[in-house]
């Protein structure tokens, strides 16, 4: 067998030895010579070549070096000197010289598994006797002919020392005197001490001496028929029956077919069994079933026969004692198997060889049997016999999935030889095979933890692994669901500590699986979780880098990874690529159009970016929002802040939803007033951005009202967007109001009156007048004060230079002097500024001056404003307070004086008005920067020091 292979001459099958053959339906009636087929292709060999001089390599038998130290330089010269001496009387192929004990071709005994000796199995398969008899029995043998078939081999010549010793003796000239007094010396019953291995490596270097070693090995078999020698034999050989030259691969399988042969007829077992190669070997030899080489192929179908046989007996021996009800099963399913196909198609497909051999493996044996084929997968280069390797492991991960341990172990050999498998279909069947593992609940999340531990962003193999599952219908919304969970799981996490690298692996694979689309249906059925688990996902991701991810040791070793890589980018992929895959084409261009990725990328504007696409939703896709409203209800109590508040911003837009009045107030009202206490801001805009939208509804308002003091509150928080929606609430209850709550908040709204925030200021001004109207008739001498003290902020904030803010003081200071019963005078309407026409302004401080008179001190409020800090406020009130001079009462500014008006500070309430300025001083003015505030100062000063010189003389100061 370890010949060099010289030329392109026909190739050497396995010798047929006559007298230890086991015949298949296919070899039955030959009748060729026991040594025919090898002496025929041994003698064509030498015959048509000639072997080149020099010394020729020595045979290690591929299995970690038979030939060791203690054989040395003595093999080497042994063999020249073999070469060079070696007649015909010293050829151990000589059928004078070798006596093996054999059976002859017309032995009616077989092993094959004949189809109508299992009709007993199939008509009461319970009954099985798990027995030697029986054994026989189901594969065609009877125990006489088992039993004659061992006499006539010992007629022919006992399986005795003389036997070996007479084939030891054919090569002994070969060897010095001291190998010679070893070989002599050795024990015969050690068939594999490191002297007989010599004799091995020596046989299989020598001309013409295939057919012995053969022999030799079948002798060896039946003389300690023991499955440890066949586990032994087999070690030696594996490298061999692998080998990529097809002679050394037909030479080895046919050895391998005879040794089986033999071992068949007289296995002997005895506990304890010591064969740790099963799986591997069942394997191999299926795959040598498929291959290329046709030689190699029937040798193996022989081979495989036999195994069986094998297999048969040690199961039964094993479990006979506990009376396995998984061997009644395999019996029961080898019967079935064997019943639809013909022992020609049985053997000419390796697939359905597995399917009879995956019955009696256990666990360890079929994770053998699995590694071997994946290996054979990478090894074997024909491709016919790659597509054999693929039927047989997607067949037999199929009968036997659920009897799988070392699964992990499995998909990591199937991760690496994902990049060297180029053949579509062979890639295909491999994929397949972890489609199955996958959709086992008891092996999906150790595949997917597993296919999680790769760099990100996954190479093209196993992106194409998870774009392609190929997974019945009912298991592809459990494997999204176990692959959403990891991602959920991380959630949890404390934010602080770094982001746990199974999410962004998980956010990846998710990206991966919707552009697949080969779990569609599920990825609908799991929309709202997958949605609102991704958009949590960005809002964790936002500011992170890879360095910011707690990347396992060595995962990226010797890679260096893209800037371009972030948590984020991964997150905003997957978000996309769910939302067209679920058709959700509008929402996707509505975010487009409106800067929606971006904004969810923001750390500041990421809820505005939420809220965009649930109102998109809500929008383009009724029913899928609501569905995403009722996940969020029990959502909202979960996970961190980032966790929260993104579902919370996600989940108060879809409040604007008419079903949301079917939300029990305790998911609702109760939730959102717990968020109106809550120390973080942006919780108390969303409870009352989601009690705006619920206010609408009669039967919800009831409720809402009890937190009217808690709204009322938020009026003087500094965060401008709370205000606003407090103030637009209110704005919804004004009508609602008892009279105490209402004065109350129109002490607040005053306050705001100027406020810097101009929406803050329009819209306090708006629920201001909105109070007003709201008051009872019985009610109204209650405010008529505070309504005296609003017109001069309003009639000087009719100047803004906020058109919007002037108009809102013209409208409510309508509302005022119609509370007052009053008649405003035209020129209050107009939009120019006071200072452009003084006549129109002198006619409105003569009607306020008029109607005021004994109510309100015009002069001093006045005098608050000409320090605002916006100019047209100043010039508007510096301009009032001289204009104002005609029309106060002369007594009272003889009595009090002027110097108040010229120069006194007057210290207020900065709290109350926080855009006025204490200093109000007409002097100070005159220094002002801007000319126009300055000419004005000048011109009420002179008015004032006038009236203060002669007070009678005032109907003479020029208008």
């Amino acid at each position: 067998m370890p010949l060099p292979y010289r030329g392109r001459g026909s190739r050497l099958a396995s010798s047929r030895v006559a007298s230890t053959s086991v015949h298949s339906p296919r070899r039955a009636g030959r009748g060729a010579p026991w040594s025919s087929h090898a002496l025929r292709l041994t003698r064509r060999r030498h015959s048509s070549e000639q072997v080149p001089p020099g010394p020729e390599p020595q045979a290690d038998f591929r299995s970690g070096k038979w030939l060791q130290e203690h054989a040395g330089g003595d093999a080497r010269d042994s063999q020249q000197t073999a070469r060079a001496g070696m007649g015909s009387r010293h050829r151990i192929c000589s059928q004078e010289e070798v006596v093996i004990p054999c059976d002859s071709d017309n032995d009616s005994g077989s092993v094959d598994l004949q189809l109508s000796n299992l009709e007993d199995i199939k008509k009461d398969p319970s009954s099985l006797e798990l027995t030697d008899s029986d054994i026989f029995d189901i594969t065609g043998l009877s125990q006489e002919s088992f039993i004659d078939s061992f006499r006539h081999l010992t007629q022919q010549g006992p399986v005795s020392e003389a036997n070996v010793e007479r084939l030891i003796q054919s090569i002994q000239e070969v060897f010095n005197g001291e190998l010679q007094m070893l070989i002599e010396e050795e024990p015969l019953h050690s068939l594999f001490s490191s002297v007989r291995q010599e004799v091995f490596i020596t046989i299989a270097n020598l001309r013409q001496t295939f057919q012995a070693f053969s022999e030799m090995l079948q002798s060896l078999v039946v003389k300690d028929p023991h499955l440890e020698n066949l586990d032994t034999i087999f070690k030696q050989m594996d490298p061999w029956l692998q080998s990529t030259k097809d002679h050394e691969r037909e030479r080895a399988t046919a050895s391998m077919a005879q040794v089986l042969k033999c071992l068949s007829r007289h296995l002997s077992l005895k506990l304890p069994l010591r064969f740790q190669r099963l799986g591997h070997f069942v394997a191999l030899m299926a795959l040598l079933c498929g291959d290329s080489v046709t030689e190699v192929a029937e040798e193996a179908a022989e081979g495989m026969h036999c195994l069986l046989h094998v297999t048969l007996r040690l199961k039964c021996t094993i479990y006979d004692k506990k009376n396995h009800p998984n061997l009644r099963r395999a019996m029961k399913k080898c019967q079935e198997l064997l019943e639809l196909y013909s022992i020609k198609q049985f053997y000419s497909c390796p697939f359905k060889i597995a399917q009879i051999f995956e019955a009696f493996l256990n666990s360890n044996e079929l994770f053998q049997f699995v590694m071997t084929t994946l290996d054979g997968l990478e090894n074997l280069k024909h491709p016919c016999t790659q597509k054999s390797a693929g039927e047989l492991l997607i067949t037999m991960v199929k009968n036997a999935e659920s009897r799988f341990e070392k699964v992990p172990e499995i998909m990591g050999v199937i991760c690496a030889r994902l990049s060297i498998i180029s053949q579509p279909r062979v890639r295909r069947q491999i994929i397949n095979t972890v489609s199955l593992f996958i959709s086992r609940p008891k092996y999906t999340d150790i595949v997917i933890g597993h296919l999680l531990c790769h760099p990100v962003p996954y190479d093209r193999h196993l992106a194409e692994l998870w774009r392609t599952l190929e997974v019945e219908l009912p298991s592809t919304t459990w494997i999204l669901w176990r692959l959403l969970r990891k991602l959920q799981k991380c959630h949890n996490e404390p934010t602080h500590e770094k982001m746990a690298y199974v999410a962004v692996a998980a956010t990846d694979a998710l990206y991966e699986v919707f552009v697949g689309n080969r779990l569609q249906a599920a990825t609908f059925r799991l929309f709202p979780q997958l949605l609102m688990t991704l958009l949590i996902q960005i809002h964790h991701s936002i500011g992170l880098t890879m360095s910011d991810v707690a990347v396992p040791s060595g995962l990226y070793t010797g890679q260096e990874m893209s800037s371009e890589v972030t948590p984020l980018c991964f997150a905003i992929q997957a978000t996309k690529s769910l939302l067209l895959r679920t058709l959700c084409w509008q929402e996707f261009n509505i975010m487009e159009k409106n800067k929606g990725w971006t904004l969810l990328e923001g750390k500041e504007c990421h809820l505005q970016g939420v809220s965009l696409l649930a109102n998109a939703l809500l929008e383009r896709n009724h029913l899928l929002a609501q569905k995403v409203m009722y996940l969020l209800v029990p959502l909202l109590n979960r996970g961190n802040d980032k966790h929260k508040l993104t579902s919370a911003g996600f989940f108060v837009e879809l409040l604007q939803s008419p079903v949301a009045r079917r939300l029990p107030s305790i998911y609702s009202i109760v939730r959102l007033k717990d968020w109106l206490h809550h120390g973080n801001r942006v919780f108390k805009f969303l409870a009352l951005r989601g009690l705006r939208y619920l206010i609408k509804h009669q039967d919800m308002r009831e409720d809402i009202r009890s937190l009217l003091p808690c709204i009322l509150d938020l009026l003087c928080e500094t965060d401008e967007k709370i205000v606003l929606l407090a103030i637009q609430i209110l704005l919804q209850l004004v009508g609602t109001m008892d009279f105490t709550t209402l004065t109350a908040m129109m002490k607040t709204l005053f306050t705001l009156f100027g406020d810097v925030r101009s929406d803050v200021h329009r819209l306090s001004m708006t629920l201001f007048g909105a109070s007003i109207k709201s008051v009872k008739y019985t009610d109204k001498k209650g405010v008529e004060n505070q309504v005296l003290d609003s017109l001069v902020p309003l009639l000087l904030y009719s100047q803004d230079e906020n058109d919007a803010v002037a108009e809102e003081s013209r409208q409510v200071l309508t509302i005022c002097a119609q509370f007052l019963k009053w008649k405003l005078p035209q020129e209050v309407y107009c939009k120019d500024p006071w200072y452009i026409s003084p006549s129109e302004a002198g006619t409105v401080c003569k009607f306020f001056g008029k109607k005021c008179q004994g109510k309100v001190n015009l002069l001093a409020q006045t005098l608050m404003f000409s320090k605002n800090a916006k100019l047209p406020i100043r010039r508007a009130a510096v301009l009032f307070v001289g204009l104002l001079l005609k029309y106060v009462d002369c007594s009272e500014l003889r009595t009090k004086g002027t110097d108040w008006i010229e120069n006194e500070i007057i210290s207020i309430d900065l709290h109350l008005q926080p855009g006025f300025c204490g200093h109000l001083d007409l002097k100070a003015l005159l220094h002002d920067p801007e000319p126009s505030l300055c000419i004005i100062a000048s011109q009420a000063l002179f008015r004032v020091q006038k009236v203060g010189a002669e007070p009678d003389s005032r109907q003479s100061i020029p208008g």
